[in-house]
Order: structure tokens, then sequence, then C-alpha cells
């Protein structure tokens, strides 16, 4: 039998994509005109979010390498066998499937959809030391390009299809927490709730968007000391009367990702935690209204440092003040040039998605221990921002159970 090195599997129909086709080819069009701006024959893109943005295909490698290639007229996905007709009929363009009967068929395939000896495109921040050594081995590039910092720009500036699909998200995310603080009381544990919140967002984005597919959405709920870090996992933990609590709901739908944070407490506050709370609060107010186009990022970033400090409490900060949103999760995607922090100077314009979500974290054993974390959306618009999340923050609301 001969085996060949990769073949078109498009079994069955094309199934509805997160956009219109009209969407990705404006994003496609973008890409190309970096192309002609550097001189590129060809882009390979490698990363889940980049593949998703141009093709609406979002992979699992499952330690399989992926790409979309594009070229000035073509726009192909390369995936694995085990994938089948999945990628085909999740993608806008063409699709080929690449076999694992000898190693590197991947970039052999890469290679026919680029030719060799071309100018090329491709993530640095995303192809590992090996991989870029096998791209340059198959392709055989005349010239190479870093092509991530256009992508990441090209991103960060959301359509009007995109703002209205995260728009959705937010309202999922507040679904979620509606579905966590009618969970919360003593003795609950972490998980439990979790996943009360979980399967909430879950039956929404199925009841918004009967034709997505469904995965990755997830609740980090956390209580106790468990609160001090934004990412610490779900435990067991059985909640108790006084405990601070941090409410994380993640709707992902179609590989966008939106967040509601929320401090919270079980039943009670003590004076202490109360008056770190509410000045975290103050800090999350005072931080939405300075997100307005022509704000620079390193700007907000000190006026809310500021604000801190006359409080004495910016010895409390653990990370930056916000970032963007987009095609992004816990393991995939970043618009790391989109982020309230010091060394940022991006300059906010409409179209922009960007988080206020300031936390202080008090350690353990000190008056007020626990994390303190409030968590808005906001869309820049012509002359403001317009705030996605619903849910409310602070003490009127969110002392439970």
């Amino acid at each position: 039998m001969e085996r060949p090195e990769n073949y078109r599997f498009h079994n069955g129909a094309k199934a509805a994509l997160p956009f219109a086709p009209e969407e990705y080819q404006a994003r496609l069009e973008g890409l190309r005109d970096l192309m002609e701006m550097h001189s590129l024959d060809a882009v390979v893109l490698t990363s889940m979010h980049n593949v998703a943005y141009y093709s609406g295909f979002l992979y699992c490698s499952f330690g399989r390498p992926y790409a979309c290639v594009v070229t000035p007229t073509d726009c192909v996905t390369v995936s694995a066998g085990i994938d089948a007709g999945q990628p085909w009929r999740r993608s806008v363009a063409d699709n080929i499937t690449y076999t694992d009967w000898q190693r590197d068929n991947f970039w052999r395939t890469v290679a026919q959809v680029t030719g060799t000896g071309r100018a090329i495109g491709c993530e640095a921040d995303h192809l590992t030391m090996v991989q870029a050594e096998k791209l340059n081995a198959f392709l055989k590039p005349v010239r190479g390009m870093d092509i991530a910092p256009g992508t990441m720009a090209q991103r960060m500036v959301k359509s009007p299809a995109e703002i209205a699909l995260i728009r959705h998200g937010a309202q999922v995310a507040d679904v979620g927490g509606h579905a966590i603080r009618d969970a919360v009381k003593v003795g609950a544990t972490e998980l439990e709730i979790a996943m009360a919140g979980r399967d909430a967002m879950e039956s929404e984005i199925a009841r918004r968007f009967p034709d997505a597919e469904y995965r990755d959405t997830w609740v980090w709920f956390q209580s106790g000391l468990n609160t001090d870090g934004a990412h610490n996992p779900v435990t067991n933990r059985a909640l108790q009367r006084g405990d601070i609590l941090s409410l994380n709901c993640f709707p992902m739908i179609s590989g966008y990702y939106t967040a509601l944070e929320r401090t919270m407490f079980v039943a009670d506050c003590d004076p202490a935690s109360l008056k770190i709370w509410q000045a975290n609060v103050a800090a999350h107010e005072y931080g939405m209204s300075l997100l307005k186009p022509g704000a620079n990022c390193a700007g907000i970033t000190a006026q809310i440092n500021a604000f801190l400090a006359e409080r004495d409490l910016l010895r409390y900060r653990t990370f930056g003040y916000g970032h963007s949103f987009g095609v992004l999760s816990h393991y995939y995607g970043r618009e790391a040039g989109l982020e309230l922090r010091e060394d940022i100077d991006t300059v906010l314009e409409p179209g922009m998605v960007i988080s206020m979500e300031p936390m202080l974290t008090i350690a353990d054993g000190q008056p007020g221990a626990g994390g303190y974390r409030e968590h808005d959306i906001l869309v820049i618009t012509e002359d403001g921002a317009e705030n996605i999340t619903g849910y409310p923050y602070g003490p009127d609301f969110n002392i439970v159970g």
C-alpha cells in the first residue's frame, strides 16, 4: 500500500463558523497587507490563537503540530489525521491532512503550500527551537520574519462582530456569577460551587450559540488562603463563615475568552477585610474612569499606582491592572501589547477591549488576609468606554451565604 505524505479529507459540508466568511476575508486581507509591506511570499501561523483567528479552526494539538498557511492567494489549514474532516468543516478555506507514516510530514505539507526558497513569516514566540530548525530545513527560506507582533496588533482592535461575541461572553459570565452566588453557603466546597458556575455557563452558551463547538469553559472559585493568587486552581476545601472568596468565571465561546472576577465573603466580613475590600473597589472604579481613547497603558498604570500609594496599599499589588480580550484562554493566546503595566506604551483606541482588574493580596496571618480582586470588561468607544460586565461588585451584593 502506498502511504502518502498528505491528502485532502473534505468530509461533509462546511459547518457554521463563529463569524461570517466576510469577517475572515477582512482578517486575511489585513494579514496580506502585512505580507506585502514586508515582501513576504507566505506566512506560516502555528499558534492556536492565530490559526483560529484567520481560519476559524481551533485545533487541539495533543503533541502534534498544526498550521494555517497564508499566501497572496490561498489560506490552507494543515492538520493531523486524527482529526479527520473536522478541520475542513471548521475552517473558512482549504485544509490538508498530513499523515504520520513518516516523521515530519507536517513540514513537507507546509512546504508544499509555501514552496521553498521563499520569504516566510512565522510566529517566533510560538515556534520551539526544534520546530524553527525544521522550518528552515524543509522550507529553506531566503529570508524569515517574525510576524507575531504584526498579527497581535491586528487582533488588538476588534471588529463589530468580535465585540458582539465578546459582549455575549460577558453576559454568559454574569450568568455563571449568579449561579455561583446562589451556591455559596457554609460547608459547600470550592469544587461544588465551581461546578455550578461552569454548568450554568455552558448551558447558556449552548442556548445562545446552538451551532458552536463547546469546550474549555471553566471556573476558578477560591476561598481563604487559596484566594492569594489570581490563577490558583480549585480545591475541595469546605467554606467557613467569614471566609474571603474569589469568584472567577471564564466562559469560552469559539476560542474567545471573557471573564468575571469578584471578591466575596461568606456570611460576614470583618472590619479589617472590609477596609481593604472597599479600597480595592475604589481603585477599580478609579481605574475604569481612566479607560478612554488616547490614554496610554503605562500612564493609566502610573495613575492607579499613585492612587494606591496614597493609601499605603501599593505594596500589596501583585500584577498589572488589566489586559486585552479576544482569541485567548489560560493556555493559548495573549495580546501582550495591550496590558495595563508600567512597560506597555500602547495608546487606547476605539475597538479595543480591555479589563480593569486591580488586585491586592494581604499575607496570611495579617489583618484582612486574602486576595481582593474586581474585574470588569470595557469596550473602548469614540469618546470613552462601555462597561459590558453586569454582575455587581462590592460588599452590598457579595457578602452571601
